[in-house]
């Protein structure tokens, strides 16, 4: 597969980014709704004061770790889904999900579990015991979520490994009209409810959460062409291989997930180490990111579910044309997003604070997050491709290195050593995202023009071999010399011919042999 690259006039390429947009925009919707939802949590919170305001920011901090450490999990369905749907083999993608029922209600219970232990340590956390106090019945009541929502995880990842990304943003708007209801009737007692305060916002978030599987499974029972899938359901579909193969992919995009999160986190820690100023300006611009970020996050689920339907096909050049539309979607939205932020740097800050010394500092990291705009972009589609291929394991090592081995010791010591202050810690970011953008390209599958007198083509690194390809048709165990693939290779979904004589095989590390596959 060769490197994303633009060739051909921008009319060729409308169809691919209507294809991509037609799936990214529902997810970019859903997940505004959540962060629009968690604002107006903290505004109707807010109202009630300071301490009921930073218990719910207390709690809710602790609990977003471990809803990423699941939500990362259940994004290991959606590529094994498209790539059954795309060989239309109906009843291992039931099998699929019906195993992913499973296994997502159990990893809700063990969260549960872990976060109930945790409430009990929240004393201990370095917080002052009235703000404790006021996280723990919200803490509780989130942590009682955590449950359905597994469930819903595992309803959404599947109707996207399908390709429907619109029933999901339906089921989670209409979840958050509902917390926001809810939020009105119990944080202030309204309509015969009892006054609950900061507790009634959890509450409100477990009951919309209730809400979110029942409504995904009326959906699936309404509509015949889901209601099938669960005609697939067998006690002989279930079993460990599909829990193996789910984890396999699943978990390492957890750790992934996880290791971004805390750099954010920890960055967010040290600078209430510079001081008070800085880090809410370093809310204000975070808040604004998450915008962003929403719609990358869009764009890169589209281009999960399309690489992933691809890989299922074996069409190889259908899957770089849409990694590449995806890869131009992000840059103009970041480029965008880029001359918003910093052309509009000395504005937004007044639309939350009226403190100048705030609103000076928040100008400033305006800028350093306008920059990382173009690598965050890229790092996150390029993740979706690879999740898209299965091709998962590595993907946990380099963001390691980038978020944890670059990311936070260049902020640490860009903003004490070198004494940037606040845009130091803001550099970290710059560079870590960059060097996880390079590292994800890196990890991309990659091809080689065929010499000429050797007749021999490579694809380095394709489909993750041991990890991906083996899974969807499996080779056999030797390996050959490229140029004695076999003349069925050339029809083969893998064995690409490059024309009579010219092979292409799945390469080995570029050591010039290669594994050949059954050909159907």
């Amino acid at each position: 597969m060769e490197r994303f690259a633009w060739k051909g006039k921008l009319r060729n390429w409308l169809p691919q980014y209507r294809e991509n947009l037609t799936l990214a925009v529902p997810v970019m919707l859903s997940q505004v709704g959540q962060v629009v939802v968690q604002l107006a949590d903290n505004a109707m919170v807010g109202r009630l004061g300071a301490l009921p305001l930073a218990g719910v920011s207390f709690g809710g901090a602790v609990f977003v770790i471990f809803m990423f450490w699941g939500m990362g999990v259940s994004l290991g369905l959606t590529p094994l889904v498209g790539e059954a749907y795309a060989k239309r083999d109906l009843r291992g993608a039931a099998a699929l999900f019906q195993n992913s029922l499973v296994l997502y209600a159990a990893t809700g219970i063990v969260l549960l579990a872990l976060l109930l232990g945790l409430e009990a340590l929240m004393d201990r956390m370095g917080q002052a015991p009235e703000v404790v106090a006021q996280a723990r019945p919200y803490f509780r009541y989130l942590s009682w979520s955590i449950v359905p929502f597994m469930m819903y995880c595992a309803f959404k990842q599947f109707l996207e490994g399908v390709g429907n990304t619109s029933a999901a943003m339906v089921v989670m708007l209409t979840s958050n009209a509902i917390n926001i209801g809810f939020n009105y009737l119990l944080i202030y007692g309204k309509c015969g409810f009892p006054e609950m305060g900061a507790a009634g916002a959890g509450l409100a978030t477990l009951i919309s959460r209730i809400c979110m599987p029942l409504m995904m499974l009326a959906y699936f029972l309404r509509d015949v062409s889901f209601r099938r899938y669960l005609r697939f359901f067998t006690w002989a579909a279930q079993g460990w291989r599909r829990i193996r193969q789910l984890l396999s992919v699943g978990l390492p995009i957890s750790v992934q997930m996880v290791l971004e999160v805390s750099a954010f986190a920890l960055s967010s820690i040290m600078m209430g180490w510079i001081g008070a100023v800085e880090l809410a300006a370093h809310q204000i611009v975070v808040t604004f990111g998450n915008f962003a970020f929403m719609a990358m996050v869009g764009i890169s689920s589209a281009t999960t579910i399309l690489v992933s339907h691809r890989f299922g096909r074996g069409d190889l050049d259908d899957l770089t044309r849409a990694a590449t539309a995806s890869c131009h979607l992000a840059l103009m939205t970041n480029f965008l997003t880029m001359c918003c932020f910093i052309g509009l740097r000395h504005w937004i800050p007044l639309l939350f604070t009226s403190d100048t010394a705030v609103a000076a500092v928040a100008a400033q990291l305006f800028i350093m997050a306008g920059l990382y705009q173009f690598s965050d972009g890229l790092q996150v589609v390029l993740l979706g491709v690879l999740r898209g291929m299965q091709d998962v394991k590595i993907v946990m090592r380099y963001a390691f290195v980038s978020y944890i081995v670059i990311n936070l010791p260049v902020g640490y010591l860009c903003a004490f050593t070198l004494g940037m202050g606040a845009p130091g810690l803001w550099v970290g970011f710059i560079f870590g995202l960059g060097v996880a953008a390079l590292l994800y390209w890196r990890g991309l599958p990659s091809t080689q023009a065929d010499p000429p007198d050797t007749g021999r083509g490579r694809i380095d690194r394709v489909f993750s071999l041991r990890d991906s390809a083996e899974r969807s048709v499996g080779f056999v165990s030797e390996a050959i010399p490229a140029e004695n693939c076999s003349p069925a290779a050339l029809s083969c979904r893998f064995c690409r011919g490059g024309g009579p004589g010219r092979p292409r095989a799945i390469g080995l590390g570029g050591r010039g042999y290669f594994r050949t596959v059954p050909h159907r």
